[in-house]
């Protein structure tokens, strides 16, 4: 199991940039592919971003493509997510979640995602 902190969330306007990081602790961290979810009040939570054990494959909702970037660097236990182009519907509590399954090859299924951190709030004014 991999413990979850995020960090960075804030209030940004319209057109602003964030980056969001999840620290992990452990000596096992780089042993999981990584996710970031979102989620509003009144809404199931959303996929985001993911990303490799080895962080050279990436995934993106299409709602978040080619302004959002995942990365995660394993020698300091965190991934970030780098948040261009802000826009009030990014408005939300962003979640850093691991995989379930060590040392995966391949994508992993959105509901094999867990060992949820305690969320960043992320604000976009208009």
């Amino acid at each position: 199991q991999v413990q979850l902190v995020e960090s960075g969330g804030g209030l940004v306007q319209a057109g602003g940039s964030l980056r969001l990081s999840c620290a992990g602790s452990g000596r096992t961290f780089s042993i999981y592919a990584m996710g970031w979810f979102r989620q509003v009040p009144g809404k199931e939570r959303e996929f985001v971003a993911s990303i490799s054990r080895g962080g050279r494959t990436t995934n993106y909702a299409d709602s978040v493509k080619g302004r959002f970037t995942i990365s995660r660097d394993n020698t300091r236990n965190t991934v970030y997510l780098q948040m261009n182009n802000l826009k009030p519907e990014d408005t939300a509590v962003y979640y850093c979640a691991a995989d379930t399954i060590p040392f995966r090859v391949g994508s992993t299924p959105l509901t094999d995602f867990g060992s949820w951190g305690q969320g960043t709030q992320v604000t976009v004014s208009s």
